[in-house]
């Protein structure tokens, strides 16, 4: 009885002690990594359909690889939500390096072409925009990146001569 007694005791001083290590697996010391809407490209751009590529830049600033499983986003023009979806793709970046993560869009702007039109009618006018989303990352337990720049753009840039 003693024994038995004994092995209990052991075995529930063991799963305590495992149950410690297991805690560093969820620490959040690590940085997080940056985020960069780098590039937007026009695939296709028709009366009812819009077809964009969005270039994003991640840097990681860890000295472990970044798994990035996926990326939520909504993408805001002045008031005005242009684009938003998720997209599913794993790529890993490197520790103390950058990589390239690329997200294609498709959207309907019809409806919202008046508002657009008014945003876009000065074309040197810088436009404001917003990038929100949450980037999930993590080989095996999930961490969620939560994602908010703002910026601005102007027309006449993005229109080749």
């Amino acid at each position: 009885m003693l024994s038995r007694r004994r092995t209990l005791q052991s075995l529930i001083l063991l799963v305590f002690l495992g149950l410690g290590g297991c805690a560093s697996w969820f620490s959040d010391e690590e940085p997080d990594p940056e985020v960069h809407l780098v590039r937007v490209e026009v695939v296709r751009a028709k009366l009812l359909e819009q077809r964009f590529v969005l270039h994003f830049r991640i840097d990681n600033p860890n000295d472990s690889d970044l798994t990035v499983r996926g990326l939520e986003y909504r993408i805001h023009l002045g008031d005005l939500l242009l684009a938003e979806g998720e997209h599913e793709h794993w790529i890993t970046v490197g520790p103390k390096s950058s990589g390239f993560y690329k997200v294609p869009i498709r959207t309907n702007l019809w409806s919202k072409v008046r508002d657009l039109v008014k945003q876009l009618k000065s074309p040197r006018q810088p436009v404001p925009y917003r990038l929100e989303g949450e980037m999930e990352t993590g080989l095996f337990i999930a961490h969620y990146v939560h994602l908010a720049r703002n910026g601005v753009i102007i027309p006449a840039d993005l229109i080749p001569e």
